[in-house]
């Protein structure tokens, strides 16, 4: 066999990359879990028509279709879902009966779409997920709550003491502010106008200004009233101020003003140093089943990859034709923001392995006792391995460097054939003796760390 060629979008992470992962995925869970969130998963593939029965996804996502196509009878027109939204509203419908509303749910899972990968985005990659949805109604509150669900999971994964990573920036917007701005200056075709100025991040105003005339019907000084909108940005609720200043009334312009301001008034307690919360009246997001709030994220000195952590408010997604399921939700994409970090070596684990001992062997006579030990670390919840041969100790301690191992027990005999027992932690060569059923490793030392190897600073 060949050597095969690596596909691109489709990230694989090392071991040592791995523990990285399966921390921020921890770290997320227990998160959301403190707030009351219960976890589901949903499956991978949705009926096309699902799919894209709601804004512009056709090109992203990925068709199935089985080897026998003359077979594929039930399979034919399903698709991996490119999102989890979707996939949790169809969840909801049919699972109605069986929910207590408001549901509230966690889902870390896989996503496809079928994009140019590039950095920070992936054809297939890891998403974390929250969303509130009730039954006709869902209260304002819950708008709120999920904002500073999510701002208290980036703060975790931000703090250096849990697990490091660069700094967050939550954007907000409501799109019944920018919708009423709109009609207040007697636009029409809102959706367009929402479509255009959602271009600014890869276009010049100028440009966009130029586009709003041509494709949305919009006078200059419409365009430009527009593009002055887009510009303000607060952290805190004095944006009310200023785009009252623009002259500007409606009644939904009003609405959605109060609704931004409760709730970057009632998230702003947890912003600290490292996750900060502002309102961006540029932000609209591209599905068009977005009602209300949007949010979206940038993680600080990576901008240039846009947003990583985005969603917002959804009245109408999940309906059966009787009953509307409305929703706010938010979704970090987890590779998106740890695939660039892991590979360019901002962090990493501690070790490769979850082993924090390695067992030497004298011989393989030996090797029962050597196994007793492991067997007595392991229940006592000390992650082990005996070593795989019985090569001279010197090796065997190199084995263990390799992989990051900090402890090495050794296993051997007194004069009157009695076993003894003692640890040495190959870091500083330190050897005491120990007893399997009492020793215990520092807190650090006992699960792999995130590690930034620039600072060498570890977290749990």
């Amino acid at each position: 066999m060949s050597k095969p060629t690596p596909l691109s979008g489709f990230p694989e992470l090392l071991p040592a990359q791995r523990v990285v992962e399966q921390l921020v995925v921890d770290t997320l869970r227990r998160t959301f879990e403190l707030h009351g969130f219960a976890g589901i998963e949903t499956r991978a593939v949705e009926p096309m028509d699902q799919l894209l029965r709601k804004g512009d996804t056709s090109k992203e996502v990925y068709v199935l279709r089985r080897l026998q196509a003359d077979d594929a009878g039930s399979d034919a027109g399903i698709g991996l879902h490119f999102d989890l939204t979707v996939p949790f509203a169809r969840y909801v419908l049919e699972n109605a009966g069986k929910l207590e509303f408001p549901f509230r749910r966690y889902q870390i899972q896989k996503v496809w779409r079928g994009e140019r990968p590039q950095d920070g985005r992936y054809r297939e990659f890891t998403q974390a997920d929250i969303d509130v949805i009730g039954r006709d109604t869902l209260p304002f509150h819950h708008d709120v709550e999920v904002t500073k669900v999510m701002l208290d999971a980036l703060r975790r994964l931000a703090h250096p003491d849990v697990i490091g990573l660069p700094g967050f920036r939550l954007q907000v917007n409501n799109r019944k502010l920018i919708q009423g701005f709109y009609l207040g200056l007697g636009l029409s075709d809102v959706d367009e106008v929402m479509r255009l100025v959602d271009k600014l991040d890869k276009l010049p105003a100028e440009k966009v200004a130029e586009l709003l005339v041509a494709e949305a019907g919009a006078t200059p000084a419409q365009a430009e009233a527009c593009l002055r909108l887009a510009t303000i940005r607060t952290d805190d609720d004095s944006f009310v101020d200023q785009v009252r200043a623009l002259g500007v009334s409606h009644e939904l312009l009003d609405e959605g003003l109060e609704e931004l301001a409760t709730l970057v008034r009632g998230a702003a307690p947890l912003a600290d140093e490292h996750v900060r919360i502002t309102a961006d009246l540029s932000i609209a997001r591209g599905l068009d089943y977005y009602t209300g709030t949007v949010f979206e994220t940038r993680l600080d000195g990576y901008e240039s990859m846009g947003s990583i952590c985005s969603g917002g408010r959804y009245d109408a997604l999940a309906s059966d034709g009787r009953t509307t399921y409305p929703g706010v939700g938010i979704s970090l994409g987890v590779s998106r923001v740890l695939v660039p970090l892991l590979s360019r070596g901002v962090l990493t684990g501690s070790r490769s392995v979850p082993s924090v001992v390695l067992v030497a062997l004298t011989d393989e006579a030996s090797r029962p006792a050597s196994d007793a030990v492991a067997d007595a670390l392991r229940a006592r919840g000390i992650a082990c391995e005996v070593a795989p041969t019985a090569a001279k100790f010197g090796k065997q301690i190199k084995h263990a460097d390799r992989r990051g191992i900090p402890f090495v027990w050794f296993v051997g005999t007194d004069e009157q054939g009695a076993p003894t027992h003692q640890v040495k932690d190959i870091r500083d060569g330190n050897q005491v003796d120990a007893d399997p059923a009492a020793w215990t490793p520092s807190t650090d030392d006992l699960r792999p760390q995130v590690v930034s190897p620039t600072t060498e600073e570890t977290s749990s």
